[in-house]
């Protein structure tokens, strides 16, 4: 449970001033203000509601779409439970429907897009130097629908009553993006504090970029061909290195955080390698429920009203349909990895409600301890994913606990949660700049792959290296250490492996072994329906 709030409290007036804005787009912006509010306090009110707009997605949505799609999980039903018409089993199986919920995201951040424009316009255009943050959170908008969607419009102007919505083709989207950032970061603050804490900086710009420059040609090329190679050379990896560089010299940020403590509830601001983080409460800033998805499907209690996994009784039920794909579990193999505690396996024992740690004590449930299976097993291999409605049946695949519920909050508060969600890590950095040397980027600073490489397994007192790690050594590494934090996706696209054997999602939907269109996500049927002269993505 989070013990410090650091939301700033705004007085009525100006909530009023930044919710009752009007703008007659027929006025030029220069025309409409003799100056823009310029006070701290003001602007804080003008652009404290366009950084968030992703808080909903990303807390359920957009993450089921993130982790099913790639090989960390898979949705398992249990007779018919759970099975929510397909939604956690397309996915699964890349047979992505415009109709399933964790594919509809699009118009939320479309909303934070619309908010961003109006921001800039009431604090007096883009020349302005305050509007630099909601100019970098709405690049950031465009980047999580362009990286999903592919085509998708450039939204950098408050639309006109009859202007026609384009979609833009997807590398036009990311040199957009490119320009925007570069154009801005000069005028973000290098501040990484309480009041900066969620919001867009100069490192949370930079690693953005690093983002799109390692994925450059996923993005500018066409990605859904299948002479599309991974290994292609990418003109961005020298700009990639300079801007992994910027933060890593910036000398703000470290590996010194528990790996398992800096996803806890208690988590915030004092997380040294968070570079961007999304906020959570359970009480207000709503929306994120990993936990009710991610944990054993009746870890609520021990089956006759007693203390269950979390160590108490949770006052609401569990989903627990993220089931661990067994090749994905194979990852966590190496000796003394603090990461391999950030998974539900084998025998369980209970958790401590105040520490978040396990304990020596078995979790029973109905007399017996629960055991999970690495392997999963269905009864009959079809869309369904149906794994059975029965202890047997819920204890198939392993299960991530990497964001830790907060047991007394989840039954307090419909199931949410305290933790903060990182979209930016150093960790990140540190493995961008070791992938972007090695597949042929000018080294810096004395860095090499392995030297890189093995800051990460030094800290989580892993196994170290002795020599360069190859291109697939660092997917896995990377499968390690940012599970369940919604990239998976992204780098096994870019790595060329999103279409590789795992799960069952190649036996009961063998298309998906070589149907490459699916690298790119289909646009939801609602968006479709509000803009009838746009195509579906190819493929749906």
């Amino acid at each position: 449970m989070k013990k410090i709030n650091i939301k700033i409290f705004i007085s009525a007036a100006l909530i009023a001033l930044a919710t009752s804005s009007c703008v007659d787009l027929d006025v030029d912006v220069k025309s409409k203000y003799t100056s823009y509010p310029d006070s701290e306090i003001a602007i804080e009110a003008k652009t404290s509601d366009v950084y968030y707009a992703f808080r909903g997605a990303l807390g359920r949505r957009y993450s089921e779409a993130m982790s099913f799609s790639s090989d960390e999980c898979m949705g398992v039903s249990y007779d018919g439970d759970y099975y929510d018409s397909g939604n956690y089993a397309h996915p699964s199986l890349h047979n992505f429907m415009a109709d399933d919920a964790c594919m509809g995201y699009w118009p939320e951040l479309s909303s934070g897009i619309t908010k961003c424009n109006q921001v800039i316009v009431d604090l007096g255009g883009e020349e302005e130097v305050v509007t630099a943050p909601a100019r970098a959170v709405r690049a950031f908008y465009h980047f999580i629908l362009m990286d999903s969607y592919g085509d998708v419009p450039i939204l950098d102007h408050m639309l006109d009553a009859d202007e026609a919505l384009e979609r833009s083709p997807r590398a036009d989207v990311a040199e957009w993006i490119e320009s925007e950032l570069i154009a801005i970061r000069d005028n973000m603050t290098t501040a990484v504090d309480a009041s900066t804490y969620g919001k867009p900086t100069r490192w949370m710009v930079n690693a953005l970029l690093a983002k799109l420059y390692i994925n450059w040609n996923v993005y500018t090329q066409d990605v859904t061909s299948s002479s599309w190679s991974a290994t292609a050379a990418n003109e961005k990896l020298n700009d990639c290195v300079s801007v992994c560089d910027d933060i890593i010299q910036s000398g703000i940020f470290n590996l010194s955080d528990d790996y398992l403590e800096k996803f806890y509830p208690t988590n915030g601001v004092q997380i040294k390698d968070f570079i961007y983080a999304m906020p959570y409460t359970a009480s207000n800033n709503d929306g994120l429920t990993y936990g009710r998805f991610r944990t054993w499907r009746k870890g609520d209690s021990d089956g006759d009203g007693g203390a269950g996994l979390y160590g108490i009784k949770l006052a609401k039920s569990a989903a627990g349909n993220f089931a661990v794909n067994p090749e994905f579990a194979d990852l966590f193999n190496l000796e003394g990895d603090r990461r391999n505690d950030a998974i539900f396996k084998g025998a369980l024992y209970q958790y401590d409600p105040s520490t978040y740690e396990v304990t020596s004590i078995p979790f029973m449930y109905k007399g017996e301890q629960v055991v999970l299976t690495k392997d999963i097993t269905l009864k009959v291999e079809d869309e369904n994913l149906n794994v059975g409605n029965d202890a047997a049946g819920w204890s198939q695949g392993y299960r991530f606990n990497k964001f830790m519920m907060d047991p007394t909050d989840y039954g307090l508060y419909g199931r949410n949660q305290d933790n903060d969600v990182p979209i930016f890590r150093y960790a990140d950095i540190l493995l961008t700049k070791c992938e972007a040397i090695l597949r042929g980027a000018t080294p810096t600073n004395g860095d090499t792959p392995m030297s890189l490489f093995n800051q990460i397994r030094s800290y989580v007192n892993a196994p170290v290296i002795s020599a360069e790690p190859s291109l697939d050594e660092l997917l896995d590494e990377r499968g390690r250490e940012f599970f369940d934090e919604n990239w998976r996706r992204n780098d096994l696209i870019r790595f060329g492996r999103f279409e590789d054997d795992w799960g069952y999602k190649n036996i009961i939907n063998p298309s998906a072994k070589t149907d490459y269109t699916k690298r790119i996500f289909p646009v939801p049927t609602g968006v479709l329906n509000e803009n009838t002269n746009w195509m579906q993505n190819s493929g749906y």
